[in-house]
């Protein structure tokens, strides 16, 4: 008996707020009818950490610093497995690329108001995570063969 192998994306989006305590949400052009953090799919080998940096980077033109994951979610009709980080600011503007992002910009994000902006069940859900969040959880990269070696590890705190 031969067992196929899962076959499943993984993706990778960012918390980041402001001075403010605005949150930086974007609107693409597949989704123009809601805001999310950005982020997106993760390349074969890459670690979720640089795929998140990347991601964020690529969309909205900002450096940032993933500190831990808020929440780790499965689209069980997709096979996406998708991970949320708190990142923190690191440097840059807002610059997008139109072709893939409507619009990008900080929003003072709240319970009161967030059906106003994510209109996407799981999307909200997700945000409204990483906003309470007391803490986040730790990751890990590692390469096990030959011999086992840290790559990184992110933690609050750190």
């Amino acid at each position: 008996m031969s067992l196929e192998q899962p076959k499943h994306t993984i993706s990778v989006a960012a918390f980041v707020r402001n001075e403010h305590g605005e949150a930086l949400l974007l609107r693409t052009r597949r989704r123009s009818d809601t805001w999310e953090m950005p982020g997106g799919n993760v390349e074969l080998g890459e670690p979720l950490e640089e795929a998140v940096r990347r991601e964020f980077l690529e969309e909205t033109g900002i450096v940032i610093r993933p500190t831990g994951i808020t929440g780790v979610y499965f689209n069980a009709t997709k096979q996406v497995l998708s991970v949320v980080f708190h990142a923190e600011y690191v440097s840059g503007e807002i610059h997008i690329q139109p072709e893939e992002i409507v619009e990008a910009r900080f929003i003072l994000l709240n319970e009161e108001n967030i059906d106003r902006y994510i209109t996407l069940p799981q999307q909200k859900s997700r945000t409204l995570d990483a906003m309470n969040a007391s803490g986040v959880v730790p990751y890990e990269t590692w390469e096990v063969n030959p011999a086992y070696h840290l790559l990184g590890r992110l933690h609050q705190g750190q």
